[in-house]
């Protein structure tokens, strides 16, 4: 009973009370029975509900939102149908798919009943019939599908499972509005198992990677070695860029023979040669000049 009835009818029935006591008795009858006429005849519906109402056994009306009157033991609301959107979780457990994997899915579907009449009278309880049609659909849905196509495409079963559970449920008044595959789960050793060739295909292509790095150096040595062999000065400035590198980077000494060095370049190491022998002093002009050392015994 709605709050507008249920007011009217405590009003009444005060009044019926009053009445009995200060009034007249008959007055307080009345006043009972039309607060009881109240209750049963006096309806109001929210928003998103449809009341159903049947006249001896026939379809009268469907009302909507607002208050309404009914002929009391006539007519009979034999339903309140909700039109908001609502939520009905489904699964299968152990269902194969077309390549014989048993897989374990959880779905959810979105739904409203869009014909209240329909609801009503052409099903008994249409919210179980919705779960048991889910179920069907999913697990058709399943053993139709590889299980590649089931774990990469999710947004084409879903639309599947739209399309499917939705024929099936229009003639009852009901819209799917949206199913989601929420979960598929797989074997443990199916598991194991595909995770180990995700694995290998990832070493697969790091490995060709580095392979493809590798030809590309070599190439590009090649083609080093082919400038280095038309032009010999410099193959002898990277070899000392080399040099310079490794000394400036680890800071150590690197003994060179004197060999690898004239190889280097002949005419450079000449001319330093040389230049250090001129700025070398000649033995013979150096003069030695001896300091006199006190004789401790000497005082």
């Amino acid at each position: 009973m709605n709050p507008i009835t249920s007011f009217l009818v405590f009003v009444l029935i005060l009044s019926g009370i009053a009445a009995g006591r200060w009034v007249n008795p008959y007055m307080a009858l009345a006043l009972f029975v039309a607060a009881a006429i109240v209750s049963m005849s006096l309806k109001m519906a929210n928003t998103w509900q449809k009341f159903v109402i049947l006249r001896m056994g026939k379809l009268q009306s469907v009302k909507g939102a607002g208050m309404f009157l009914i002929i009391p033991i006539i007519d009979n609301v034999i339903a309140v149908i909700d039109e908001r959107i609502q939520t009905t979780g489904f699964n299968a457990e152990q269902a194969l798919t077309r390549d014989t994997v048993p897989v374990n899915v959880d779905a959810i579907i979105f739904w409203h009943v869009h014909d209240a009449e329909k609801a009503a009278l052409a099903i008994t309880n249409y919210p179980a019939a919705i779960d048991q049609v889910a179920q069907t659909s999913l697990r058709e849905m399943i053993g139709s599908s590889m299980l590649a196509a089931l774990l990469s495409d999710r947004k084409d079963a879903d639309e599947q499972l739209k399309n499917e559970i939705g024929a099936k449920t229009a003639p009852w008044g009901i819209t799917v509005g949206s199913v989601e595959i929420r979960d598929v789960a797989l074997p443990v050793a199916l598991q194991d198992a595909m995770s180990r060739q995700a694995q290998a295909e990832r070493e697969k292509q790091a490995r060709v990677i580095l392979g493809s790095a590798e030809a590309a150096i070599a190439g590009k040595f090649v083609e080093a070695a082919d400038i280095y062999e038309g032009h010999p000065a410099a193959l002898q400035l990277r070899a000392m860029n080399i040099i310079y590198e490794t000394t400036k980077e680890r800071g150590a000494t690197i003994l060179i023979p004197s060999s690898m060095v004239d190889s280097l370049n002949p005419s450079v190491t000449s001319l330093a040669l040389s230049l250090a022998t001129k700025e070398l002093p000649d033995p013979k002009d150096v003069t030695h000049t001896v300091q006199p050392q006190n004789n401790p015994r000497q005082k």
